[in-house]
């Protein structure tokens, strides 16, 4: 029996362990952002570019009460801002340049699971 068959496995779990971690607190921010543009679109009556940051949210984000809290908390929170503010809403196509951006941070942080 060889000594060692179980080291390998268990150094490359200890060696990417701060990889995954700082890949989830990037994707956590990514969501956060995701949230945001979701409100604001949802306060400028953006129904397309909500329905788009909603999908990206299924799509790349974890299934965990924390992604899910952290997006909805940035949606409310953008949403509020911009019905307080009362100001000029961006239109379709800077919310979607945000949207663009943002899936690909998205891709890089979470990306989707082969299935």
């Amino acid at each position: 029996m060889k000594p060692y068959r179980h080291f390998f496995p268990v150094l490359f779990a200890v060696l990417s362990a701060p990889t995954f971690a700082a890949d989830a607190e990037a994707g956590l921010l990514a969501v956060k952002a995701l949230g945001g543009v979701n409100g604001q679109a949802l306060a400028c009556a953006e129904t397309r570019v909500a329905a788009r940051a909603k999908q990206l949210m299924l799509v790349h984000a974890p299934k965990t009460q924390r992604f899910g809290t952290a997006y909805e908390e940035a949606t409310q929170e953008a949403f509020l801002a911009q019905t307080r503010a009362g100001g000029t809403c961006p239109d379709a196509a800077q919310l979607t340049e945000r949207l663009n951006q943002l899936a690909l941070q998205l891709a890089d942080s979470l990306p989707v699971a082969a299935k």
